[in-house]
């Protein structure tokens, strides 16, 4: 039988309301990145010989160290590893303290209590709320930004109050803006820095605010932290626990996906209040059995190489650069970022003498469709698309063959700004 022809059964009316009930799969609104992907293939079907560059890929464009692929080889092939992780083993804990101490100035963090693996950043962030979150709860959340503790939050019965990232911030959110009522009822903070999309970076002052706002509002805040690592031109990687107070308030995730080149396994961890690291464990338990004992080893050695993301970092910075300059010289105003592979640029008004861009989809959809550039739209506080510095390309050589292929096919437009 066909999708249509089970939507007339029982099934169709045992869905969950969370996930739209009786009208799920009916809904012919299109996602966003559906969006994409559609015109992509449209675009390639159109011009089948003309190269399609791809800058809206938001992950690391190459395999992990060797280094890291040959310790889980290595571990694979022990029988003691075959086994359940249930929620972590001990080396991977003391790792993971041991490199926000390092990288990230962090003391103090207790590996027993205070820190928890994770299958990545996504699954943790997916779980948190239901430590947390009873009908008619609230999480803030800055907008644009990564949706799944919202989603989780509203599959409990929660609501989402947004908080705009704007330029004349340096996209950082303006907690004056959170009305009394919603701070006082408010369970969850999310904040993400180096951020997605925007690649802002946060600011020692900026978390120190947020530790005196989440005390006085008694919120516990979720620092989703997996690009804190890549870090540019001289900034130091910031961990929100290196602030005074932070411990006290909240937690910090962090992934090896992006900084270690690790998205496909799956592995990271939670950090930070005891309490709160608890209480994940035990909602843990209950999801997953934990990662595989290898990937853990093999993580535990990449942490214990932080060398390793700064070259990754070196390549990303270089990228930046040559982006930067190209868009620049037709007239953007873009702006690298201090950390992160986004680059977060303002959509043009359109085309002179031509065609309008009413949103950043509108130029997104230009961009792929008629230049066979992809990136990615975020209109939610504004006309943004999100570049990424992670396409494809086999060294200098080819990096820069890439973003001059870029100026070329933009350089016969005259954008509107």
């Amino acid at each position: 039988m066909s999708i249509e022809q089970y939507q007339d059964s029982f099934i169709q009316t045992n869905f969950a309301d969370r996930i739209g009930g009786a009208n799920y799969g009916k809904d012919t609104s299109i996602y966003k990145f559906e969006k994409i992907k559609r015109a992509k293939a449209s675009a390639k079907q159109d011009f089948p010989d003309i190269e399609l560059i791809d800058m809206g890929v938001g992950e690391p464009d190459e395999m992990a160290d060797t280094g890291i692929v040959a310790k889980l080889a290595e571990e694979a092939a022990k029988e003691e590893n075959r086994g359940y992780a249930d929620n972590g083993i001990a080396e991977f804990k003391t790792a993971a303290a041991d490199y926000l101490r390092e990288v990230f100035r962090v003391e103090g963090i207790d590996p027993v209590t205070e820190v928890v693996h994770s299958i990545g950043s996504k699954p943790a962030l997916a779980m948190l709320p239901s430590c947390f979150i009873n009908p008619g709860d609230i999480t803030i959340m800055t907008v644009p930004g990564y949706p799944v503790l919202g989603t989780h939050t509203k599959y409990l019965g929660g609501q989402v109050f947004t908080v705009e990232l704007k330029k004349e911030n340096n996209f950082l959110p303006d907690l004056n803006e959170i009305p009394e009522e919603v701070a006082h009822k408010a369970k969850l903070l999310y904040l993400n820095y180096p951020n997605n999309p925007t690649g802002a970076s946060a600011t020692p002052e900026f978390f120190a605010e947020v530790v005196a706002w989440a005390k006085k509002y008694d919120v516990v805040v979720i620092h989703d932290a997996p690009y804190a690592a890549l870090t540019y031109d001289g900034l130091k990687p910031l961990s929100f626990l290196s602030v005074p107070g932070a411990k006290d308030v909240g937690v910090e995730l962090h992934s090896l996906s992006k900084s270690y080149n690790m998205t496909g396994w799956r592995i990271g961890f939670v950090a930070g209040n005891p309490l709160v690291v608890k209480a994940f464990s035990d909602v843990k338990d209950n999801n997953d059995s934990g990662q595989f004992i290898a990937i853990q080893k093999a993580a535990a050695y990449g942490l214990a190489h932080p060398e390793i993301t700064e070259a990754i970092a070196a390549k990303y910075s270089r990228r930046h650069n040559l982006l930067v300059d190209a868009l620049n010289s037709l007239g953007f105003q873009a702006e690298k970022p201090k950390g992160s592979f986004f680059l977060y640029v303002a959509a043009p008004k359109g085309v002179k003498g031509g065609r309008r861009f009413e949103s950043g989809e509108d130029f997104s959809q230009f961009l792929i469709r008629e230049k066979l550039i992809s990136t990615v739209p975020w209109d939610d506080a504004g006309p943004f698309v999100r570049f990424s510095v992670t396409f494809i390309a086999k060294g200098e050589k080819e990096e820069r063959r890439v973003i001059s292929e870029i100026q070329r096919r933009l350089s016969d437009v005259e954008f509107e700004f």
